[in-house]
């Protein structure tokens, strides 16, 4: 009984991702920038205009997303990688725009505080890196390590964001 809940984990995290994008959905880009700093809008500009290491690591980050596809039919991890990816990409989509809310770059890293964490915590518990010598056994350091450095980075965007939208103003300059 008690694991039961788990196969609604899922469909819980995507509600609450797009739960999310309603916390401020009065909000309006005028006074915003484009750009890559977590207040600043996320759009085609910003990314257009981010430093080339973003940029990079954009491509670095969705390809090693993406090869998760290669073992999504057998291994749970896998599983759970992809689903955080096709969250995001749902919720930053659809979601965010369907509501109104500016797409700044804090709140974009938020959500992936929020779809990528379940894989994470898999990937950390299990940890079929250290298990296997197998492509799979590689894939999976790469994807737990891009998402370590990831959140490196989205941790600090995600408060300053939520700093910011909740007017506590601890982490502004």
């Amino acid at each position: 009984m008690a694991a039961s809940w788990k196969k609604y984990l899922p469909l819980v995290m995507f509600l609450l991702c797009l739960g999310l994008a309603d916390t401020a959905s009065a909000q309006s880009a005028t006074g915003y920038e484009s750009g890559h700093t977590a207040l600043e809008v996320w759009d085609a500009e910003g990314q257009a205009n981010a430093p080339q290491w973003v940029r990079i690591w954009l491509v670095i980050m969705l390809t090693s997303f993406a090869a998760g596809l290669l073992f999504v039919w057998k291994r749970v991890e896998a599983r759970w990688v992809v689903g955080g990816l096709i969250a995001t990409i749902l919720v930053i989509r659809f979601g965010i725009p369907a509501t109104g809310v500016v797409k700044l770059s804090g709140l974009v890293a938020l959500v992936h505080l929020i779809c990528w964490s379940p894989a994470l915590y898999l990937l950390l518990k299990n940890r079929p890196f250290m298990k296997e010598r197998s492509l799979y056994g590689f894939w999976t350091g790469l994807i737990t390590a891009v998402i370590l450095f990831s959140f490196i980075f989205d941790i600090r965007d995600a408060a300053i964001y939520l700093d910011h939208m909740m007017g506590i103003g601890m982490l502004s300059a």
